[in-house]
């Protein structure tokens, strides 16, 4: 089962985001959890890794703070080695694409192949902007 994280603004969507299993979902927390919060887990990044991830929504002002969070994730990330892909499915698509992580960053990327922080930011700045919750789905 997937995770779909998307905003609507009444009956329109606004914009979603595919991020794969909840597996790849949980992956990038603990990545996270490990490399920007040294290990304590909700210290630096609270919205992102304490959200439970199955259900519920981030409010437009989680979001603006998950913006905030995300913007440090990205800086933090860019600076590590890359892993192996923790997913059959992402070594598909990084086979298909040319995907070639230089960086623990680049191994976290959406179901297109899109860079996953950058998708999610995109999606909490749409919510901030239109009041919409991101949901859980």
């Amino acid at each position: 089962m997937g995770l779909y994280l998307c905003a609507f603004d009444g009956a329109e969507e606004i914009d979603g985001v595919e991020v794969g299993a909840y597996a790849d979902f949980n992956f990038f927390r603990d990545a996270v959890v490990a490399a920007v919060e040294n290990g304590q887990r909700g210290s630096q990044c609270p919205v992102l890794v304490e959200h439970h991830d199955s259900d519920g929504e981030w409010s437009s002002d989680e979001s603006l703070r998950l913006i905030v969070e995300l913007d440090l994730i990205g800086k933090a990330l860019r600076e590590l080695p890359p892993v192996e892909f923790n997913s059959a499915w992402k070594k598909k698509v990084a086979t298909a694409l040319g995907l070639k992580p230089r960086n623990l960053l680049d191994c976290f990327f959406d179901v297109d192949g899109e860079p996953l922080v950058d998708r999610l930011r995109g999606l909490a700045e749409k919510s901030v902007q239109r009041g919409a919750p991101i949901l859980f789905q």
